[in-house]
């Protein structure tokens, strides 16, 4: 069923001018949305839809980045309208009712805080617009640990239908993240390989640049670990460790994702010390130039909330057991660089003397470029013998699809096309979310109990020295 309408709820926020509306203006640019498709931006801001609409022309100009185009800009401007809604008053969303009044299936997004989920869809309900064809988009973080998840996930079932129900993470729209789908099913060189006989360990790294800086206020009642490890990188230590799913139906993806989340070894207890590493950023530098600490950006205020998080992850299935996976995450790291690496063992036995072998490797880079890399050994173009030496065989998807996709996509573009469809492979599902909360709150907890503090990092460095001990004590080291 695809949708006629979608409403932005927090219109005016920094998620849907920056990331949902410019998402929908390529979505319309290249065709994709129906012709008599409506956007509606509601917030408790007083504004004109003329005032609403040089506001998203602004932030849409500014994200195009040269893709800008007048006559595009015109169709998509006639789509938009506004409407004055508060959260904090019921009464106001009856200012939604007449403009939806001749759609049936309807998508709201709710780009609010998480604690504004419960009202909002209730507020939807009480003024008739949770109809059965209408849908909810609700944003990260699902609640603060599983006991507020469940309590957001209860209050979103009051008004919507578990089907009905898109809960997103934009890293799954990005286009590498889509693509480990097809290099893992839809090629017979890698699914022989990819179980413990072959790997040895799996390293995902999430690393930013940039501090908190404006959102001290939120991170600092989250940290990395319920920001960033609990969605993001689980998502993608999924895609990386689940089965074949029967098809591409959204309920068998997601089934075989819940399993991995289930087969998580949970580490408590004196665990935490082993297989965890809190870090917190201190002053140094960073971006080419100098940088404040993590407390000094809140006017110097102590707290013990974690910017870099590093994880030894274990699955007992038989596919991946004895197989350490090794999850990073941190902010005002030296690079912007969101990685997955799949390291394969070594050859039993070398034929080449004198020349030490370096086992294959796999690089699926996420950012800053798009590109699968593949490490093999190979002979060096020498008469003296056989000399050999590692050489990568690199794939930019950029490069290899230049012609189809000129511009890299935002990852919301895929994601919100995909709403409309009523498509929910690539969104979230209930127990898929609540699963990961509770292997996150085994280590919250943990860290609580013995008191694991956070250790400082300077600023432009890979984080504290307990996260390079987290995997040489295996023999492993992390790659940059």
């Amino acid at each position: 069923m695809t949708a006629q309408a979608i409403v932005i709820v927090g219109a005016t926020g920094d998620l849907a001018q920056r990331m949902l509306f410019p998402s929908l203006y390529f979505l319309d640019r290249e065709g994709l949305l129906a012709k008599d498709f409506r956007i509606i931006g509601a917030a408790r801001a007083k504004l004109s839809d003329h005032d609403f609409k040089a506001k998203v022309e602004q932030s849409v100009r500014e994200r195009a980045d040269g893709y800008f185009d007048d006559s595009a800009w015109r169709q998509f401007s006639h789509r938009l309208h506004y409407c004055v809604v508060d959260a904090d008053d019921a009464a106001s969303f009856q200012n939604l009712v007449a403009p939806l009044a001749t759609f049936e299936d309807v998508i709201f997004y709710l780009s609010t805080s998480p604690n504004l989920f419960g009202a909002i869809s209730q507020h939807l309900k009480k003024v008739g617009l949770a109809k059965p064809g209408s849908r909810v988009v609700v944003e990260k973080p699902i609640g603060h640990d599983l006991a507020s998840c469940c309590q957001i996930n209860d209050t979103l079932a009051r008004a919507f239908t578990e089907r009905n129900v898109f809960r997103i993470d934009h890293y799954l729209g990005k286009e590498t993240v889509q693509n480990l789908i097809a290099l893992r099913f839809a090629n017979a060189l890698f699914e022989p390989l990819w179980n413990k006989v072959s790997i040895e360990h799996v390293q995902i790294t999430v690393g930013e640049t940039v501090g908190v800086e404006g959102r001290w206020s939120y991170y600092d009642d989250y940290g990395a670990l319920r920001d960033m490890v609990q969605n993001h990188v689980l998502q993608l230590l999924c895609l990386v460790a689940m089965e074949p799913p029967a098809n591409l139906d959204p309920d068998s993806v997601r089934n075989e994702k819940v399993k991995v989340l289930r087969s998580l070894r949970p580490i408590t207890g004196r665990e935490v010390e082993r297989r965890t590493v809190r870090g917190q950023y201190r002053a140094g530098v960073a971006e080419a130039g100098r940088v404040p600490g993590y407390a000094e950006e809140a006017g110097g205020a102590a707290s013990d909330t974690e910017t870099f998080v590093a994880l030894q992850a274990n699955i007992d299935n038989w596919r991946w057991a004895g197989v350490p996976f090794y999850l990073r995450t941190g902010k005002r790291l030296p690079s912007k660089n969101s990685q997955i690496v799949i390291q394969f063992r070594d050859v039993p036995h070398s034929i080449f003397a004198g020349d030490e072998l370096i086992a294959n490797r796999l690089t699926i880079r996420l950012q800053p470029e798009e590109e699968i890399s593949l490490s093999l050994m190979n002979k060096t173009p020498s008469l003296d013998g056989l000399q050999l030496r590692p050489v990568a065989l690199n794939l930019s998807l950029t490069d290899a699809f230049k012609e189809q996709a000129p511009r890299r996509r935002i990852a919301y573009e895929r994601l919100l096309l995909e709403a409309i469809k009523d498509n929910q492979t690539l969104f979230v599902r209930r127990d898929e979310a609540e699963a990961a909360w509770t292997w996150i709150d085994a280590i919250a907890a943990g860290w609580d109990h013995f008191g694991f503090k956070p250790t400082g990092y300077a600023a432009g460095t890979w984080g504290p020295a307990g996260a390079f001990a987290l995997t040489e004590r295996n023999g492993h080291s992390w790659y940059e």
